[in-house]
């Protein structure tokens, strides 16, 4: 099962970009479909979106659709999250994961890592 690694978090102001990665050792991500989240303080789990591993298709959940971008770089075996125009509902933990991907979204079925903060805040 993959351990995985999210990085890139940080601070920045509203209207902002950050750029976060997911990696995870011994496991080839390009086999697989993954999945980022997050989580707020107070509140569940939420999807952000995910990318297929046949086809490289992304999804997106509403909240973020039009701001944030997932990629896949095969070469340094990482899925990176792109967030453009950033708000303060933004600010939450962000995780990856394996996903399975339906009509009804992506649902997570792998261990979580640690998560990368990421505060939206003047």
């Amino acid at each position: 099962q993959a351990r995985f690694v999210e990085s890139g978090g940080g601070t920045v102001q509203p209207g902002g970009s950050l750029r976060l990665s997911c990696t995870a050792s011994r496991f080839r991500l390009k086999d697989y479909a993954i999945g980022w989240f997050r989580q707020a303080p107070g509140k569940e789990r939420e999807g952000v979106g995910c990318i297929q591993g046949s086809d490289d298709s992304t999804k997106y959940e509403d909240s973020v659709k039009g701001r944030f971008t997932i990629s896949r770089d095969t070469a340094e075996n990482t899925i990176n999250l792109h967030m453009d125009n950033l708000n303060p509902e933004d600010t939450a933990v962000y995780y990856c994961n394996t996903v399975t991907v339906s009509r009804a979204g992506c649902e997570p079925f792998g261990s979580w890592g640690q998560g990368t903060q990421v505060t939206v805040s003047s």
